[in-house]
C-alpha cells in the first residue's frame, strides 16, 4: 500500500481531507465526499462490490492527509486496556448516544483494521458521528425524514457547490466531510476519551 502515498502519479490528485459514510462491505450503501475547487464532489460503492476497497481506491486517488469516518473505530476500554465496566458502549458512544461498537461488531472490526492499515502510509483516520453533528448545528427535523428539504438546510451552511443528492448515505458523507471540516478549522468538538476513542463533532 504505501506506493500510493510516496508516489504521484499523472492524474493524482491531493486532497486534504475525505468524509465517509460507511457501510456494510457489499451493501453498496458507502459513500465518499471530497472537495475540489469550489465543488464537492460525491461516489458511492456499488453492490456487491468490496466497500473497503473503493474507499482504498479513492485514498489512492485523491491522496487525503485525513479521512473523517462515520464508523467506530475502537473497542471500549474493558477489552483494550483492562479498565472500566462497560463492555457495550465507549465513553463518547454514551455521551452522544450513539450505537454500541460490540453491536455492529464486524463493521467495528473493518473500520479499525481500516484506520491502523491507513495509519501505516501516513492518512490520519478520525471518527464522526453525521446524527451528532446535525444535533449539534440544530439542523431541524428533515433529517432522514426529507432529504430536499434537508439538503436546503446543508447547501445554505456551506462555501462549496452540492451535487445532485440521491440518498441520505450521500448526505451522510457530506456531514462527515463537514466534521472534517470543523476540525481543520480547529472548531470540532471531540467527545470520549482518548485513550479509548474519541468522536469528533
Amino acid at each position: 500500500m504505501k506506493s500510493f502515498i510516496v508516489v504521484k502519479n499523472a492524474g493524482e490528485i491531493s486532497m486534504q481531507w475525505l468524509g465517509i459514510d460507511y457501510g456494510s462491505k457489499l451493501a453498496g450503501t458507502t459513500a465518499v465526499c471530497w472537495k475540489e475547487g469550489s465543488q464537492l464532489h460525491l461516489q458511492q460503492s456499488s453492490k456487491n462490490k468490496d466497500a473497503d476497497k473503493f474507499i482504498l481506491d479513492h485514498v489512492s486517488r485523491l491522496r487525503p492527509q485525513s479521512i473523517y469516518i462515520d464508523a467506530p473505530l475502537s473497542l471500549p476500554s474493558i477489552y483494550s486496556q483492562g479498565t472500566g465496566d462497560n463492555y457495550f458502549y465507549r465513553e463518547c458512544d454514551v455521551k452522544l448516544k450513539a450505537m454500541s461498537p460490540m453491536f455492529i461488531g464486524g463493521l467495528t472490526a473493518r473500520g479499525i483494521k481500516l484506520k491502523d492499515d491507513l495509519k501505516k502510509v501516513g492518512v490520519e483516520v478520525n471518527e464522526v458521528y453525521p446524527a451528532a453533528l446535525v444535533r449539534t448545528l440544530l439542523l431541524g427535523e428533515a433529517y432522514k425524514q426529507d432529504l430536499k428539504k434537508f439538503m436546503v438546510t446543508i447547501t445554505d451552511l456551506m462555501d462549496a457547490k452540492i451535487p445532485s443528492i440521491g440518498n441520505w448515505h450521500q448526505v451522510d458523507a457530506i456531514l462527515a466531510w463537514i466534521s472534517g471540516k470543523r476540525h481543520q478549522e480547529n472548531r470540532a468538538e471531540s467527545h470520549g476519551i482518548p485513550s479509548e476513542g474519541i468522536i469528533l463533532v
